[in-house]
């Protein structure tokens, strides 16, 4: 098996306020949106570079509360990218893991996580192989 692409599907139950977070704090741009018809629920495209998430308002197409990972390059550019934007919700740091990376984590209006991580490069001692 080769693995392809994988878009997480984030429950959302605000569309003002999920475009308020995605688009215009972490830089998302709009892909697609979808409703069946007018005043449903609404299924909406997102994407930065490579990466794509899927917002849904529908109702069992995701679980509030859920946890992503997103591994990206240069953390410190993209923590300072956000604190240039000044949402009032919420301004996270860069935090050191114990385990090598660096880790800027955001919770979006609806409880849904997006961990932010780089690895943290290992440093050889003098000496050492």
């Amino acid at each position: 098996m080769k693995p392809g692409n994988c878009t997480p599907i984030l429950r959302i139950f605000d569309e003002a306020k999920a475009r308020e977070f995605y688009c215009a704090y972490l830089g998302f741009e709009v892909d697609f949106e979808h409703r069946f018809e007018e005043g449903m629920p609404l299924y909406l495209g997102l994407k930065s570079g490579d990466l794509e998430f899927h917002l849904s308002e529908h109702h069992g197409d995701a679980t509030p509360g859920s946890a992503v990972r997103v591994e990206i390059e240069d953390i410190q550019a993209f923590h300072a990218s956000l604190e240039a934007r000044q949402y009032k919700y919420i301004r996270p740091g860069v935090e050191v893991m114990p385990w090598g990376e660096r880790q800027v984590k955001v919770t979006d209006p609806f409880g849904n996580r997006i961990i932010f991580w780089e690895a943290i490069e290992k440093r050889q001692e003098p000496g050492q192989p």
